[in-house]
């Protein structure tokens, strides 16, 4: 669980790489010109003002790498303390942040509903950046996909495909392996067939896609083939877990 979720993490972070640095400077490109023009303008009580919002935001990021160091030192006590007293207290960027490492230990504890209430928390908070929101989204579905029905897959992975996510060619993937589970074989090749037409999707996702397309074009032939034992048709590793995110 652990290896396919570092392997997750590392996919999600080219799909950020891939896209939301240009969708940073699109939907706050106004506001950054305007803040540089205005920098001639700026008056004492802004600098005050600035240099108690960078100290504040200094503090806590240097709490939270101290945290992080708790995880790496395998002090995972001290470590979830630290983060959940930086998301209940530090600076809303940095308390997002300490929510998904929190959820993200819950997983490697094994406590999987509490995990997914914690990634659920965050994917329906406004106040939380849709880049993180949709990734708790994705790690949330990850979390459930071998114990939910239909239906709960549809329901929280529909919104993740739209084509403004970052994630949505994960998001179809693991559509269409629950689609597979739940023997619906027409989904599936719909869910898969999208990500084979979206551009931006990574080569490793569509490497994976086509393994399952494969699978599902052989059974049909075993099911046209009297005699022929049949092929499952759910890929050997499923890739749409989560940490988990």
């Amino acid at each position: 669980m652990v290896d396919r979720n570092d392997a997750l993490l590392r996919e999600l972070d080219t799909e950020m790489r891939n896209e939301s640095y240009q969708k940073i400077w699109d939907k706050y490109k106004v506001l950054i010109i305007a803040a540089i023009l205005a920098i001639p303008l700026g008056t004492l009580g802004w600098q005050v003002y600035d240099g108690q919002r960078r100290a504040s935001a200094e503090a806590a990021g240097a709490k939270f790498e101290a945290a992080r160091r708790l995880l790496v030192e395998k002090k995972e006590v001290e470590a979830d303390t630290a983060f959940a007293n930086l998301a209940a207290s530090g600076p809303s960027g940095y308390a997002t942040l300490a929510r998904l490492h929190a959820a993200a230990s819950l997983v490697k504890a094994d406590k999987k509903a509490e995990a997914v209430a914690a990634y659920d928390a965050l994917f329906s908070d406004a106040t939380v950046p849709a880049i993180i929101g949709d990734l708790a989204g994705l790690q949330a579905a990850g979390l459930r996909l071998d114990a939910a029905d239909w239906t709960e897959m549809q329901n929280r992975l529909t919104p993740l495909m739209d084509e403004k996510v970052a994630y949505r060619a994960m998001a179809r993937e693991m559509l269409g392996l629950a689609a597979l589970k739940a023997g619906k074989i027409d989904d599936a090749r719909a869910a898969f067939l999208l990500i084979l037409g979206d551009v931006k999707a990574s080569q490793q996702l569509r490497e994976r896609v086509q393994s399952h397309m494969a699978g599902i074009a052989a059974s049909d032939l075993a099911k046209q083939s009297p005699g022929t034992p049949a092929q499952s048709t759910t890929p050997a590793t499923p890739a749409g877990d989560a940490t988990k995110k």
